[in-house]
């Protein structure tokens, strides 16, 4: 196949983009396709350029807001149609994360040009980058998942609606970027401050304790379910992308009954955002035993520390042949 990988992008995510197209590249090579790369930030790289232009590593902190603002200006999604490596591919694998990569805008750009593209339509990625309605429609379904206000709100009403600690986090972010733990009411103000540097909405939602779970989704079939033991109190940006910072096992040790409802509820959770392609979806095991979706990621990390390839991997599936069915697996 010719197959163009869409990476980098604008969103405080274009490193860890960047980490995945690495690795995806490197992939559907090895399985004989004839692969390309752009950023959607900067144009089409040529092959020789790869290596100056690509970094597999990811920093331990994401890129500054006003390095983004500057790549933002030269944006190239509206040129695409433009170029031929995307016109005449066969497919437009999205190594992107976050921002007009995995909210929908893009996705709708590429059904306009007319080129199969990897993961979820427009519409499915717009519902599941809104924290807000993507928990909505988890209610309606019947998933758990933690009790939440949006911001504009008093410390007073957190406190007494959500409880302390509370979690506040843009509402349409991924990889933790600008979330908190507020344990304590004189912490909440800079909180909503440090998430509001990253989108228009904020939430503010319930801290649920318990195992942190996760659990890949392929062709409409859940995966193995594993389990992220963080360095620090949460999986934060650092956890995800430094190696050593987390334990990650899969499949998780859990009973056999937790397991399948994992992956009953992350498949429903899938289904319910409408989503195509994969996805992975994120919990919290309570002590309690009671499971807790957190979020779903429609475009979910391909890095040599992601989960979703390990998710992949307990299922039997390496990381090559993931790549190239998730090609397969196409809109």
């Amino acid at each position: 196949m010719k197959i163009t990988v869409l990476t980098g992008g604008t969103s405080s995510e274009r490193d860890v983009a960047i980490a995945s197209a690495v690795q995806v590249v490197r992939a559907l090579r090895s399985r004989g396709h004839a692969v390309a790369v752009v950023d959607t930030a900067r144009g089409y790289i040529p092959e020789a350029d790869e290596p100056r232009a690509l970094s597999a590593t990811v920093a331990r902190q994401p890129p500054a807001v006003g390095e983004l603002i500057t790549l933002e200006r030269g944006v190239l999604l509206s040129g695409l149609a433009g170029l031929p490596v995307v016109r005449e591919a066969d497919v437009v694998f999205l190594a992107l994360h976050g921002g007009r990569g995995e909210d929908g805008t893009l996705q709708a750009v590429l059904d306009v040009v007319g080129v199969p593209y990897t993961g979820s339509g427009a519409l499915g990625s717009g519902i599941a980058m809104d924290k807000d309605i993507a928990k909505r429609l988890f209610r309606a379904a019947g998933i758990p998942t933690a009790d939440w206000i949006m911001a504009p709100a008093e410390g007073g009403r957190v406190g007494l609606e959500l409880g302390w600690p509370a979690v506040v986090k843009p509402s349409k972010q991924g990889s933790t970027v600008g979330l908190s733990v507020v344990k304590q009411p004189g912490d909440f103000d800079a909180a909503v401050e440090l998430a509001s540097g990253f989108d228009d909405e904020v939430m503010i939602e319930a801290f649920i304790p318990g195992r942190e779970l996760t659990v890949g989704i392929l062709a409409d079939q859940a995966l193995a379910v594993g389990e992220i033991v963080p360095r620090h109190e949460i999986f934060d940006y650092e956890c995800k992308y430094t190696p050593g910072m987390s334990q990650e096992t899969f499949p998780a040790e859990l009973s056999a009954e937790v397991t399948e409802e994992c992956r009953r509820l992350g498949l429903l959770a899938h289904r319910t955002l409408k989503l195509g392609g994969y996805s992975r979806v994120d919990f919290r095991l309570t002590p309690a035993g009671e499971l807790v979706c957190l979020e779903v990621n429609t475009l979910p990390g391909m890095t040599a520390t992601s989960l979703l390839p390990q998710s992949a991997a307990a299922a039997g599936i390496d990381f090559p042949e993931l790549c190239e069915r998730i090609c397969l697996a196409s809109r």
